[in-house]
This record gives C-alpha cells, sequence and structure tokens, in this order.
C-alpha cells in the first residue's frame, strides 16, 4: 500500500516537473472556473441559451490568464521547492492575465459573461491554480518525512529564528537531510510559543541547555549571520560540554548576497568567536577614492592586498594594478577572481619594490592615481636573521614607492603599518617604524599627493598566523605550541580590516596616522584552547599545549600607540587619529647607506634600532 502512495505521489511531483502539463492542467482549472462561475450562478446543467458564451468563456479567458503566466516566465518555477517570492509572481501575473480578460469581455461583442459569474470565476482561477501548486509542495514535504522516518537523522535545534532561520528550518524540512528539526531558540519575546516556518519556537538564550537536553538535541544550527563574537562563544560554551555539534551560517561578509541554505552551514571556526559587530561604512566617501580610478596595491598577492582587491574591485575602478613579487599568489587571486565572477579590468604586474628603474617604468606606463602599499617582510623571527632585506623592503621599498607616487601626480598614497612599530622590539618592526616616518618625509617634499598610514595588529587567517600552526598541530595529536602562558596579541578578521583600510583612506587628507580600533587583546594560550576545543578535543586532556619561550624580537603583549594621550578620535567609531608632533628627518639616504655598506647583519640591526628612534 505505501508503495503505490509513494508511486502516486512521484507521478505528482513529475507531473509538475514539466512545464507543458502544467500549462494544460492550468487551461483545464480556469475552464473549469469558468464553468463553476456559470454553474453557481445558474445552475450545474447549463441552459442552451448560456452555452455559446460559456464555450466563449471557457476558452477565451485561460487562453489569457496562461499567455501572461508564461510571458511573466511562471512555467520555468519548479513550484514544488517554491517560496512566497514565486507565489506572489504567481498572484501578480494572475491579475494581469485577468485584466487582459476582463478587456476581452467588456469590449468584445461577441460574448457578455454575468457579473456575478465573472467575480466567482476570477475567484475560483486563482484558488485552483494556488491549490494545484501548493499540493505539489505538500507531496514533496511529505515524501520528505517518509524518506526521513526510515532512516537515522540527528534532532538539530535552530539557534535564530528570523529569516535566516526561516530559511534553514525550510531547507531542512523539505529536503532528505540527515537532521530533523526540532524547533527554534530565539531571544524575540515576541515569539515565543509562536510556530514559525513550521517549527515551534522552544525557548530563548537563557533555557537553550536546558532545551537542548530535554529535547536531546544533537546538533546546534547557529542561523545568524549577524552574531557577534561573543554570542558565539556563549552558545559554544552552552553546548559543547553538552556533546552538541554546532554549525553556523557564515557573517554577513561571507554570504555577501547569497543565498542561505542547508548547505551554507559549516563547522564553527575561530573567525566566528572573533567576529564583532557589523561595521558601518561611508560607501559614498570609499567609492569617491577608487571608483573610476586606476588603483595600484602592492602585495596584491598577500591576504590584506588580495583582500583589498577584492572590496576595491566592488567599488567599480578604471582598473586594479595587482603588484607583487610572488608570481604564485598573484595567479592565486586572479583564479579567486575568476572562480568568483569579479569582473573590473585589472593587470597583473610581477616586480621587487625595492627595484627602482622597474618601479618608476611602472609608475610611468601605468599612472596609478591612488597606491594601497601592502607589501611588507611579516615574518618576525625571519626577519631577525635577514636585517638587511626587511630594512631593503620595508623601508627602502616604501621610501622608493614613495617618492614615485609624488612625482608622478598619485593623489592617495596609503601605507599598511603594524602594531609591531611602536616601541619596536624586532626588526621587523623596526623597519615599519622607519617606513611610517619615511611617508612623513614623503608628504612634507610632496604636498600635493596625501600620504597616510593605518596601523592595526594581528589579522587572522593570514598566511603568518599562528592558528594555521596550531590547525596542524592539533591535527597531528598535538602538542601543541605556544611561546608563553601570558602572550597577547590584538586580532582582526582581515575582511573588517580592509574595510576600515578603505574607510581610512577616504578620510585622510594628507600625513595621517590612522590607527583601527582592534578591541581587546586575545591570550594565546585561550586561542588554542578554543581551537583544540573547536576540534570537539579538550585541552591539557587529549592535545597537550607546551611552553616554547618568547623567539627573539616578540614581546609579550603590543601596543598601538605609542601615546595615547596624543590619539583623537575620527569621525568613524573605529578609527583613530594618532596626532604626530615629530619633525620629518631625512632617513633615506642613511638607509640607503646601510643597505650599500656592506656591514655584517647585527651590525645593520644595530643601525636599524637607532634609524627607528631617530
Amino acid at each position: 500500500m505505501l508503495d503505490i502512495r509513494d508511486r502516486i505521489l512521484r507521478s505528482w511531483l513529475l507531473f509538475a516537473s514539466r512545464n507543458r502539463r502544467v500549462l494544460l492542467l492550468d487551461f483545464v482549472l480556469l475552464a473549469f472556473a469558468v464553468y463553476i462561475g456559470y454553474a453557481l450562478r445558474l445552475s450545474l446543467l447549463i441552459s442552451p441559451a448560456f452555452r455559446g458564451d460559456l464555450a466563449i468563456a471557457a476558452l477565451l479567458f485561460p487562453l489569457c490568464v496562461t499567455f501572461l503566466l508564461w510571458l511573466c516566465g511562471i512555467y520555468r518555477v519548479h513550484w514544488p521547492q517554491a517560496s512566497v517570492e514565486e507565489y506572489a509572481k504567481l498572484t501578480r501575473s494572475y491579475l494581469y492575465g485577468s485584466t487582459l480578460f476582463l478587456c476581452a469581455n467588456f469590449f468584445v461583442d461577441a460574448f457578455m459573461m454575468p457579473r456575478s459569474s465573472l467575480a466567482i470565476a476570477l475567484l475560483s482561477g486563482i484558488v485552483f491554480l494556488g491549490a494545484a501548486r501548493a499540493s505539489w509542495r505538500l507531496v514533496e514535504l511529505s515524501g520528505a518525512k517518509q524518506h526521513t522516518q526510515h532512516r537515522e537523522t540527528k534532532k538539530a535545534l535552530i539557534i535564530g529564528a528570523g529569516e535566516a532561520g526561516a530559511f534553514i528550518a525550510r531547507d531542512l524540512l523539505r529536503r532528505h537531510s540527515e537532521l530533523s528539526p526540532l524547533g527554534f531558540i530565539d531571544d524575540d519575546p515576541q515569539k515565543r510559543d509562536k510556530i514559525i516556518a513550521g517549527l515551534p519556537v522552544l525557548g530563548n538564550d537563557e533555557s537553550l541547555e536546558e532545551v537542548a537536553r530535554r529535547y536531546g538535541a544533537k546538533v546546534a544550527l547557529i542561523a545568524i549571520p549577524s552574531a557577534s563574537g561573543a554570542n558565539m562563544r556563549k552558545y559554544l560554551d552552552t553546548l559543547s560540554h553538552l556533546g552538541v555539534e554546532v554549525r553556523v551560517l557564515p557573517s554577513l561578509h561571507e554570504l555577501a548576497g547569497g543565498r542561505v541554505e542547508l548547505a551554507s552551514m559549516r563547522s564553527v571556526e575561530l573567525q566566528d568567536l572573533l567576529r564583532r559587530d557589523a561595521i558601518v561604512l561611508d560607501e559614498a566617501g570609499i567609492g569617491s577614492v577608487v571608483t573610476g580610478k586606476r588603483i595600484l596595491v602592492t602585495g596584491a598577492g598577500g591576504s590584506i592586498g588580495s583582500e583589498l582587491c577584492t572590496q576595491i574591485a566592488r567599488h567599480m575602478p578604471a582598473e586594479i594594478l595587482m603588484l607583487g613579487h610572488g608570481e604564485q599568489s598573484i595567479y592565486n587571486v586572479l583564479q579567486n577572481f575568476a572562480e568568483r565572477g569579479i569582473d573590473v579590468p585589472r593587470r597583473s604586474v610581477i616586480a621587487d619594490i625595492a627595484d627602482t628603474a622597474t618601479m618608476e617604468r611602472i609608475f610611468r606606463e601605468n599612472e596609478p592615481d591612488v597606491v594601497f602599499h601592502a607589501a611588507a617582510h611579516k615574518h618576525v623571527p625571519l626577519m631577525e636573521e635577514n636585517p638587511r632585506e626587511a630594512l631593503r623592503v620595508n623601508s627602502f621599498g616604501t621610501w622608493t614607492l614613495a617618492t614615485l607616487a609624488g612625482s608622478c601626480g598619485v593623489e592617495r598614497f596609503v601605507m599598511i603599518s603594524t602594531d609591531k612599530a611602536v616601541h619596536p622590539s624586532s626588526v621587523m618592526g623596526a623597519t615599519k617604524r622607519i617606513a611610517e616616518r619615511l611617508l612623513r618625509t614623503a608628504q612634507a617634499s610632496y604636498p600635493d599627493t596625501a600620504y597616510m598610514t593605518v596601523r592595526f595588529g594581528n589579522v587572522l587567517g593570514s598566511r603568518g598566523s599562528v592558528v594555521p600552526l596550531f590547525e596542524r598541530q592539533i591535527a597531528q595529536g598535538g602538542p601543541v605550541t605556544v611561546t608563553h602562558p601570558d602572550m597577547t596579541r590584538y586580532f582582526m578578521l582581515i575582511p573588517e580590516a580592509v574595510s576600515l583600510v578603505l574607510q581610512a583612506a577616504s578620510m585622510g587628507n594628507g600625513g595621517e596616522l590612522f590607527v583601527l580600533d582592534m578591541g581587546e587583546p586575545v591570550r594565546i594560550t585561550e586561542m588554542a584552547e578554543t581551537l583544540i576545543r573547536l576540534h570537539g578535543r579538550e585541552p591539557h586532556q587529549d592535545i597537550e599545549i607546551v611552553y616554547t619561550g618568547i623567539r627573539p624580537g616578540e614581546k609579550l603583549f603590543e601596543e598601538l600607540f605609542y601615546d595615547p594621550d596624543h590619539v583623537d578620535r575620527t569621525r568613524h567609531e573605529k578609527i583613530f587619529l594618532s596626532r604626530l608632533d615629530e619633525e620629518p628627518t631625512p632617513l633615506a639616504e642613511t638607509a640607503k647607506r646601510i643597505l650599500t655598506s656592506g656591514m655584517q647583519p647585527e651590525a645593520i640591526r644595530a643601525a636599524i634600532f637607532k634609524l627607528a628612534k631617530e
């Protein structure tokens, strides 16, 4: 009996997938609606006096409506998975077709349909069309439930009963998923005890643990794209010790207008726990800097540079010049653009920023309007061993770019700096501090170009980040190595940092040193412990944490400002302005002499720190 019923359901769904059959069914249903209109007005057996008009109306009404439905694309909709938007479109198209028929009824002398019959036919028509399509949806859901009943599933709670949560719930109910939805958790008191997308709201955040225990939830789906890192950590702390698997919907930035569905859900990652409130940007201000301009991005293959290219592309520049030293990294950015369908004029440039002759040729040939300078050597221990290369690229390379920008009439030059430039203890930090000071000199020499620096701390997910190392160590079963139990660092998500760099670029007039709000510093040990838990293991039990000692050039904690009393707020709450009282000094010639002196690494290192403090 079940097999026969299943065949009938499948056949009805198959009918719904064939557009010609749907059109034929609509024609029959609309003709029947006309008959119902006459039958309820007169009698079931239509008198001969009205049969001619009935025949004309039963032909003309379906023709008018199905023609407009076809014209509006209704027969391209897959109705077993249709949403409210498709039904709204069906209603609008039906109204257009009905209007066409009404015009024919009043202006064609061949027939005249009684008004009461007309009203009944119009109402019956949309009811019949909607009911037929709703039945396909119900059959689809019924089939999905039958399929689910015959397989092992995991009970799932959906955290967040907003639009995203409702989409996820409907997706779960219509698919043959391994998840069986229990209901929602939502803090909105207006939704308490309500039914949303066919599922009940079972409680709020305070009752999350109790609800999970009572209903035996095995999976929690966090369907709140705008959820902050603090909320993510709260959900994870509440559910992880219950053995509940936590999955999350990506942030609004990651979704970027994409469809919200079950396939979008993924395991919680460290970046989710560091989310902050969505940043409000002055898009018009950013557009005034980027739109229609030729933009040069140095270090375009790196973490910051590649994200700069991506976000700049949204503002429709005239062209993006992607400059990098490594061909593979630039190739990866170009491939990423192609895969994501980012279609803006772009050109790849493989070159060394400290190569003066090559850089001059690039500037003269391409005439960039704006330069975003993200190229730098950033690995602290490696630069301790290679101080000359750090000075050559981070400092002298910056000076080369800055002077060319001024002499070639570049409008804006924006350099990415680091918190390690504040009271530097490493060669990398010292060379970036020298670069900051060189930009002040360039501003004095070329006042028509607006030079500015944007300083921030570590970004999560960069190639030099500690997180990939921790991930590899956890995958190998440990131990996870941390340099010191009290080591702290500022962390920021790459998209957030780049958004604020673009915002700062639109705010500067020249000579500014902007500092981004990095939030609260994070203990590296706590980060390691969180990563271990995200992998379903217990720190210090399943995975050991070993302290290896501070490496050369490292500090226990980083600073964002030389003097917190010399910091002003800007019109953006997450961007600060560091007041610079020092006068520009001629550091470039000294740096050049050091590079060409043939000095030993230790002597170069000492000279770098002296130059950074002059």
